[in-house]
């Protein structure tokens, strides 16, 4: 009795693991859009706690912003994400992709803020050697009209 306990027990168990625990949405969003979504987002966020201002003073709600982009409403993005949210490693997948993306844009933006950096301090040293010649041939005029 017990073994007939167990294996029906077991049969129940694999049964379940079968069934998707969230229905798949008439309006899914796919995957690649999904991310581009959740990119959207985390940057207006990360704008929002950064400098705020900006998107009060263009009146921009970013979950909204993203809304309209992407002509989707809310529930059909939470019903998406919900979705994919249920198969945990797909999911992790979309995050690991988003983070790459993050990093990517990062390190562009990184180098396109050193190689600005480098033109502003060759300026400013272009500038200074400009001002130190034209006050060392201000002081050689000055000794030669002396003279």
């Amino acid at each position: 009795m017990k073994k007939i306990i167990f294996f029906f027990g077991l049969l129940v168990l694999f049964s379940s693991c079968n069934k998707d625990l969230v229905e798949k949405p008439n309006n899914l969003i796919d995957k690649g859009t999904m991310i581009d979504i959740m990119y959207d987002m985390s940057l207006l966020n990360a704008l929002k706690y950064q400098n705020s201002n900006t998107l009060y003073s263009n009146n921009i709600n970013p979950k909204t912003y993203v809304y309209k982009k992407y002509k989707i409403d809310s529930l059909q993005f939470v019903k998406s994400n919900a979705y994919y949210a249920a198969d945990y490693g797909e999911y992790k997948k979309m995050f690991d992709a988003l983070n790459d993306r993050l990093k990517k844009e990062k390190a562009k933006a990184d180098s396109m803020i050193k190689k600005e950096q480098k033109k502003a301090d060759a300026l400013r040293k272009t500038k200074a050697k400009k001002t130190q010649d034209s006050i060392a041939k201000a002081k050689k005029e000055k000794e030669l009209k002396a003279k």
